[in-house]
């Protein structure tokens, strides 16, 4: 890997899901930046993955609120998403890794929020928490760091993971944003729970390679 470094990157033949993801996303954080705010403030409040949104349509703003970047262009979300999703996907390809970052995405969404739809029902939160403003790919970078982590060698597993749980640390201590701060260890436990899948893929593609010296 030191002496390829630019494999670290995302490349269109060699990871197809995070080159094509890594563009579509540069695109609307282009957007969200430079275009007309009035709009990407509607285009945000559409894709919310808030109760109310869950409840009327969940598939589409599921889908929608993982095609921002929580920050624009200058997020560490979107260089993280790059180093983290190559890597995965260069191991175990890139329908593996859409599943990961997919099942992270959804799981830690749905666990964070439906205990918002019981408190309000519970009448212990005010209704505009069913309105709050939830999107971005941070649930889903964060189970793919716990499944890179299983992939690794044990130094730099630990390491990775150690620096993963550093971050939910702050965020839990700052409390600025209590659901995101559960949903990204919970994502990362998702990640890590892949661990059996994607370490099975890895021990296929050895075998395989094996095969086609002999």
């Amino acid at each position: 890997m030191a002496a390829r470094p630019w494999r670290l990157l995302p490349t269109p033949l060699g990871t197809p899901f995070t080159f094509g993801y890594a563009l579509l996303l540069m695109a609307t954080a282009a957007y969200a930046d430079y275009g007309d705010q009035e709009t990407v403030g509607r285009l945000l409040r559409d894709s919310s993955t808030d109760v109310a949104h869950l409840s009327d349509r969940p598939l589409l703003v599921l889908v929608a609120s993982a095609l921002w970047v929580a920050g624009g262009l200058q997020s560490a979300y979107g260089l993280a998403f790059l180093f983290i999703l190559t890597a995965l996907e260069r191991r175990v390809g890139g329908l593996r890794t859409a599943g990961v970052f997919l099942l992270g995405h959804v799981v830690a969404t749905l666990a964070t929020e439906l205990p918002v739809a019981w408190g309000v029902a519970m009448g212990e939160l005010p209704t505009a928490s069913l309105h709050r403003l939830d999107y971005g790919i941070s649930f889903g970078l964060m189970a793919c760091t716990g499944a890179l982590a299983g992939l690794l060698p044990p130094w730099a597993r630990w390491t990775l993971l150690g620096s993963a749980g550093l971050l939910c640390a702050r965020d839990l201590l700052e409390y600025l944003d209590p659901l995101a701060a559960w949903g990204h260890p919970l994502a990362g436990l998702v990640g890590v729970a892949c661990w059996p899948l994607v370490r099975r893929r890895v021990r296929a593609r050895a075998l395989e390679r094996a095969m086609t010296r002999l």
